[in-house]
């Protein structure tokens, strides 16, 4: 048995409940842990580890990087549809989200209206996660994505007609992104409880690594397709791709084989509100971190992308096609940190991978804010997504990873609305700034707050496993 094995099967030993039996133990390491030499396993390593707070065990993968992992999760069928129906509405999402917010800089001008547009758009997500994730724990999550999949859709064919109607303006925007937010809150943690339903614990985190890796191809190109599109027949026509795109998402679910829907008891069901999440959330350590950490660095540096239009006009002197490229740029960086952390994200530490990754997104937009070489900036922009993705990706299979799976939509519901609060605060602070002191001091005043933000996560988990140590040491 070789060095890395007996340090495998030590994990295992050190993680054994007292009254398992010896047999069953061998059975365990024999299972999860023989490799195949001549043919190189293809399963995925995974070892039991107590769960900090209710003290069941949970599944998180070990072993050394393989390419052949890397999509792993598209072994299971219900994955793959859902994989292909998303990346092809995703690109839509992305043509239409770049189409809008082109359109309203070409309306008003404002850096300030550009921020509010995104800001309402997600707004929603504040008001609505808790209850969206309260029905993803009571209700069949398929049923509710299908019916937040057709709500979205709606409002894009009809911002489509609005557009080519020569009717559309920034208010009627704001309302039909409105509608889009609200839809969009009961739709995320429907849709990224789900990921478990359609795969294994054992593929959780490969699956969540290749969630954010079509969400940010579809970034590579939806962008730079929107702004082909829109040179050659407006905005209206990416509205349009949108509202279509959307079917392929619907059919991907339809088609679904799903076991029978087993409801919640009726005794666990009263007590699934929309606050229990939060309470939960609340009286977690380890999650509050996360989601403080996830705020921080959405408010005052995600909201880089709602700037890139003014710098795309006034620095470097583009147009919608030299936007979409930049908006492409850092899609191409963040799906290469997607498969990074796909392929290797259970070999290194995961909180290393993410504060890792936030202080490269800081560096990279510090340096974004201080250049005005559109090539260059096209370097920093793809560092910027590589180094953001491993820090959303990261955090949110850690998060997944230690909540029991009963609370797993509603506490997922308390990041829709972090995540709903970062952008619209997020949009306002970016925009108002940027018109007072200008867009480059705005977005390095953001990279700098991020980088901050990091550093003072980092003490305070060391605060904590400093104070586990010593508690563990007194007993």
């Amino acid at each position: 048995m070789s060095r890395r094995d007996l340090e495998t099967a030590s994990l295992v030993n050190a993680a054994r409940p007292s009254d398992e039996s010896d047999s069953l133990h061998r059975l365990r390491i024999a299972g999860a842990y023989t490799r195949d030499r001549s043919t190189m396993m293809h399963a995925t390593e995974t070892a039991r580890v107590p769960e900090e707070m209710t003290g069941r065990q949970r599944r998180t993968p070990v072993g050394k990087v393989s390419l052949r992992d890397t999509f792993r999760a598209l072994r299971h069928r219900n994955y793959r549809l859902f994989f292909c129906g998303q990346l092809v509405s995703l690109i839509g999402t992305w043509m239409h989200q770049t189409a809008m917010s082109w359109m309203v800089y070409q309306l008003t001008g404002s850096k300030a209206l550009l921020g509010v547009v995104a800001a309402v758009g997600s707004a929603p997500m504040m008001l609505f996660s808790l209850w969206g994730g309260a029905l993803a724990d009571r209700y069949p999550r398929r049923r509710i994505i299908l019916l937040a999949q057709l709500a979205q859709m709606i409002p894009a064919f009809l911002l489509a007609a609005l557009a080519w109607g020569g009717m559309a303006s920034v208010w009627l925007i704001i309302a039909l992104a409105a509608i889009s937010g609200v839809a969009m809150a009961f739709d995320m943690p429907a849709r990224q409880a789900f990921t478990l339903d359609m795969t294994s614990r054992e593929d959780l985190l490969n699956a969540i690594s290749l969630n954010s890796s079509i969400f940010n191809g579809a970034r590579i190109v939806g962008p730079a397709l929107a702004g082909v599109v829109i040179g050659a027949w407006g905005t209206a026509m990416c509205f349009l791709l949108n509202g279509v795109s959307f079917i392929a998402v619907i059919i991907s679910l339809l088609m679904m084989r799903l076991p029978p829907y087993v409801p919640m008891p009726e005794a666990a069901a009263a007590k699934a509100s929309a606050w229990s999440g939060l309470r939960y959330v609340l009286g977690h350590r380890r999650v509050r971190t996360i989601l403080a950490l996830l705020g921080t660095v959405g408010i005052f540096g995600w909201s880089y992308a709602v700037l890139l239009p003014a710098f795309a006009r006034d620095v470097f002197g583009l147009g919608a096609d030299g936007y979409g490229v930049l908006m492409s740029a850092s899609g191409i960086g963040a799906l290469l940190g997607a498969l990074t952390v796909a392929t290797a994200g259970h070999v290194f530490p995961q909180r290393s991978v993410a504060l890792t990754g936030v202080w490269i997104f800081s560096a990279a937009l510090l340096a974004f804010s201080m250049t005005t070489n559109y090539y260059l900036a096209l370097f920093w922009m793809m560092l910027g997504g590589f180094g953001m993705l491993l820090f959303f990706s990261t955090s949110n299979t850690v998060m997944q990873s230690i909540v029991p799976d009963d609370m797993r939509g509603r506490v997922l519901g308390v990041w829709g609305l972090v995540f709903g609060a970062m952008i619209p605060l997020g949009s306002l602070e970016a925009g108002l700034l940027a018109d007072w002191l200008g867009a480059p001091f705005a977005l390095a005043f953001g990279a700098v707050i991020c980088a901050i933000a990091g550093l003072v996560a980092l003490i305070a988990i060391r605060r904590r496993e400093a104070e586990e140590a010593a508690i563990a040491g007194a007993r």
